[in-house]
């Protein structure tokens, strides 16, 4: 499966609040742009961003809805700082704060 690609990579799941992460925040994210070269930069900064989780580009409402954590508000807030008040293509970005892990994980329903 690792061989024909099924197999994307094999990750640990860490308990955040084991490493001192200990909120985690839900956020959509609307562009002012979404030029190729514009999005292009928003996914490398994210891809770069060590508390990012996940992060997918959506339809709808939203361009990117973004998973990631945090120590606490205090950390948040300097992180928002970094990836959307700093970025002038940011147009605005709506925060959830997570209440309960009811299910973590990335597994895919396979055919047999």
């Amino acid at each position: 499966m690792r061989k024909d690609k099924t197999i994307d990579k094999e990750i640990a799941v860490i308990n955040p609040a084991a490493v001192d992460q200990n909120m985690t925040f839900v956020i959509t994210v609307k562009l002012e742009r979404e030029r190729l070269d514009m999005l292009d930069a928003f996914r490398n900064m994210i891809r770069k961003d060590i508390q990012v989780q996940q992060c997918y580009y959506v339809t709808g409402e939203a361009d990117f809805i973004i998973i990631c954590t945090a120590r606490d508000m205090k950390d948040f807030e300097v992180l928002t700082h970094r990836l959307f008040f700093d970025n002038q293509n940011v147009r605005s970005f709506k925060t959830s704060v997570v209440m309960d892990r009811t299910k973590v994980g990335l597994s895919v329903l396979t055919n047999g």
